[in-house]
């Protein structure tokens, strides 16, 4: 499984695809002026308080306050599901826990957060009248997501049990993988899943970063799907920018 694949259908997005990722930070007007001069967001008010991120007009990610002050700040990936009641209890089977469990968002759609049996922190979404991102895979939006796994193997085998269509299905695109926690981050850094945002440049939008009051955790690197670098926002929530490769 060194490359994960997934896809959309006609009509949305198929069970076990990224469809949506969030933000929770301490201030999120901070992270408006971030996100927005970063990427060229611009917001509109949600559900819950939150705020919806738009490029060119269409939806691509979330931002919404962190109400308690002992939660990590942190990007969270969602994983799409026709029966996020029945994937919880298949997740809890397979070893996982669920964090959250499923609550809908008005008519959005209903959300929970579960983990991995290392720990590895991912939320699943069934859609409502929200299906996910209205773009992806383009500069500015949703481009991948990495889990950082201590064991691989075991990864292999709880996700491909899971989302055995979406990763290996005739006709999927690949946006999410694994690799060894240690590759990029000190090996007592917990399993996680990485966010990654398309960039034309990955060179020029570190010097952006910086200037916004980000940082670098690593420096450029290349993988197999692209050129990638992992930087902090300015209230410390990490996430990736990648530079594809061509697909």
């Amino acid at each position: 499984m060194a490359e994960n694949r997934a896809s959309a259908d006609g009509t949305g997005y198929g069970e076990g695809v990224p469809c949506w990722v969030d933000a929770r930070l301490p201030d999120v007007a901070a992270g408006k002026r971030f996100y927005g001069e970063l990427f060229g967001w611009t917001f509109e008010d949600a559900h819950g308080g939150s705020v919806w991120a738009h490029h060119e007009g269409r939806p691509v990610a979330a931002l919404a306050h962190k109400t308690d002050g002992r939660m990590p700040t942190v990007w969270t990936v969602y994983f799409a599901t026709p029966d996020i009641e029945g994937l919880a209890d298949r997740i809890w089977a397979a070893g996982g826990q669920v964090v959250t469990a499923p609550v809908p968002v008005g008519e959005l759609g209903t959300s929970a957060l579960v983990t991995d049996p290392e720990g590895a922190v991912f939320g699943l979404w069934e859609p409502g009248s929200h299906s996910g991102f209205g773009a992806r895979h383009e500069p500015g939006t949703f481009a991948w997501a990495e889990l950082y796994a201590r064991d691989t193997e075991a990864a292999n085998t709880f996700y491909g049990g899971l989302f055995h269509d979406a990763l290996f299905g005739a006709g999927a695109h690949p946006d999410f993988g694994r690799a060894p926690v240690f590759d990029v981050f000190p090996a007592e850094m917990p399993p996680h899943f990485l966010v990654h945002f398309g960039v034309e440049d990955c060179e020029s939008v570190l010097g952006a970063v910086a200037r916004l009051g980000g940082r670098v955790q690593a420096p450029p690197f290349e993988t197999s799907y692209g050129k990638v670098a992992v930087v902090t926002d300015n209230q410390g929530a990490s996430f990736a920018i990648l530079e594809p490769s061509e697909r």
